[in-house]
């Protein structure tokens, strides 16, 4: 399913190689350990991976791990297991910014000594006030013109633990006038008493992420640092760090635009606050746009991965509707889940004509699109559940389901016709049908030739097994979850319903992460976190109308 397409990095990268017929291409995808991938993550995974494999190259995984307040181990391990999902594998080249701590150090005191960089007392308020705006230059750092002895002293006793948090920062000394922001003496090292994941208390000064990134880079021997569009204005600042160092053999760095998807946070920041603040139970919920969340969903990996593929690579922002995202894991589940019957708001029916101690089975297909997959043997009795948008007393013009008086076809079983109902005298909601069904009809023909429009499904109650199924919808009501002041005004209260369905026997003993197509209904996922043997908890993946394809299509 993978895109074999070109695209203008693959553009670049070509002309790149005919200027150096042997460059080894060598990409990079660097997480920051703070959070869970989302789906944006898996485009960049994508590009990242899938370039280094067109060329016959590497891609290593390097954790950006230079804010020990927010990461934790529990991220790098699930950013592993989430990329392994995808199919992608870094073999041995597992790396962490932090292991190049020294190197880094080392390379701080290097632009230090040749006056590139300095040591500055001002508060995080002062230097946000003399940096300026975007129509007003900077002012310089009273602490500018330290001279390269002090600050350097300075940097060893930043390191040594002397000073307190934020007392004093380690600057470039670019151009505070530079029309890029970035520019403007950015901060490349802070102190942080806190301790890393992976080195302890070793270190108490931390260098930001826009210094250590190129130079991880270069040591790592990156060919291209592929990277989203937001860091478009960064890179002269990554080109500034490789050059003062004046490093040879240098990274080149080339921006995509990001992924945004309608009625979809793409923001780790967003993502932790709705965990946090239990909008939703952990990263891996499956209304969350992590990884996690679509695996427990039911998304499969290579639905993925060709979503990703076709979306494409460009340099401009766009929004995706989500309803392509669907359309990509419903086109592969039409091919390959297994078919089963299910009730998921059940109405009684009783088929006045047969044996109350009868039950016969009926032979269903397990897959239409696929003749392979065999059939099953579902049971019949006189008590069925049908859906009880499957009856109504007074239905409007072409409703061919059961109505008073109405025949209808028993997937698989027989015609039968409505012969009568019950409803509760307070609510006038209807309680139970009763119907007779055709005995010649067996297997749902009519043997006279009669044209039966409608056919519905249904469940033997005398063997229905009840499940717990959760009713997964959009997390937000809004395209734009940020429409408002107030994200959270756009939490769609029915995001999540949990009912209990009757199903076919058969799905007693569905595995967990098998996927169905609950007929007439949605695609399910057995969810394997609240799933067990005999006891499966049934997800909502996505429903069976295609909104993109029709839309495309007329």
């Amino acid at each position: 399913m993978e895109n074999d397409k070109s695209n203008f990095i693959w553009d670049i990268i070509d002309e790149d190689l005919s200027r150096n017929p042997g460059m080894k291409i060598h990409t990079r995808f660097p997480p920051e350990p703070n959070g869970w991938l989302h789906i944006g993550h898996a485009k960049a995974i994508n590009i990242d991976f899938s370039t280094a494999l067109r060329y016959n190259g590497l891609c290593n995984l390097r954790f950006d791990d230079t804010n020990p307040v927010k990461e934790d181990t529990e991220f790098v391990n699930q950013i592993q297991e989430d990329i392994k999902w995808l199919g992608f594998d870094w073999g041995e080249r597992l790396y962490y910014a932090s292991s190049y701590f020294d190197k880094l150090y080392v390379f701080a005191c290097d632009l230090i000594i040749s006056g590139k960089a300095y040591v500055c007392d001002l508060s995080a308020d002062e230097i946000r006030e003399y940096r300026g705006t975007l129509t007003k230059p900077g002012k310089d750092s009273p602490y500018r013109d330290r001279t390269p002895d002090e600050s350097l002293d300075l940097f060893e006793r930043m390191k040594n633990g002397e000073f307190e948090d934020g007392v004093r920062v380690l600057r470039a000394k670019i151009d505070m006038s530079s029309p890029n922001m970035n520019m403007r003496d950015p901060v490349i090292y802070r102190i942080q008493h806190a301790t890393h994941h992976m080195t302890g208390d070793k270190w108490c000064i931390y260098p930001m992420y826009d210094y250590a990134h190129p130079l991880s880079d270069w040591i790592e021997g990156i060919t291209h640092s592929l990277c989203s569009l937001e860091f478009e204005d960064h890179r002269p600042l990554y080109d500034w760090f490789l050059m003062a160092l004046e490093l040879p053999d240098r990274p080149r760095q080339i921006e995509f635009a990001r992924l945004n998807i309608t009625h979809t946070l793409m923001s780790k920041r967003k993502l932790r606050e709705l965990v946090d603040t239990q909008v939703v139970n952990g990263w891996d919920d499956p209304r969350m746009p992590t990884l996690a969340g679509l695996r427990r969903r039911g998304y499969t990996a290579s639905s993925v991965r060709y979503f990703c593929d076709t979306v494409g690579v460009s340099k401009t922002n766009s929004v995706v509707d989500k309803s392509y995202l669907e359309h990509c894991i419903r086109d592969e589940l039409n091919k390959s889940a297994l078919r089963a019957m299910a009730v998921i708001d059940p109405l009684l029916v009783e088929i006045t004509n047969y044996p109350y101690d009868k039950t016969e089975s009926f032979d269903v297909q397990n897959n239409p699109e696929d003749p392979s997959a065999g059939k099953r043997s579902v049971p019949f009795s006189r008590f069925l559940y049908v859906e009880r948008e499957d009856f109504m007393i007074d239905p409007p013009r072409k409703f061919f389901r059961l109505r008073p008086d109405g025949e209808v076809r028993l997937m698989s079983a027989y015609i039968a016709k409505c012969t009568g109902y019950e409803s509760d005298e307070t609510s006038g909601r209807v309680k139970k049908v009763y119907c007779e069904i055709d005995h010649l009809s067996k297997g749902g023909s009519a043997p006279d030739g009669r044209k039966i429009k409608g056919t519905i499904h249904w469940v033997s109650k005398q063997h229905a097994y009840k499940a717990s199924v959760n009713l997964y919808d959009d997390l937000f009501l809004t395209q734009d979850p940020y429409e408002g002041e107030d994200m959270n005004e756009n939490i769609n209260p029915d995001s999540l319903i949990q009912v209990d369905a009757y199903l076919e026997p058969s799905l007693k003993e569905a595995a967990p992460g098998s996927r169905y197509q609950f007929i007439r209904n949605a695609y399910f996922h057995v969810d394997p976190k609240l799933s067990s043997e005999g006891d499966p908890v049934f997800n909502r993946i996505v429903g069976l109308k295609d909104s993109w394809s029709k839309n495309i299509n007329g």
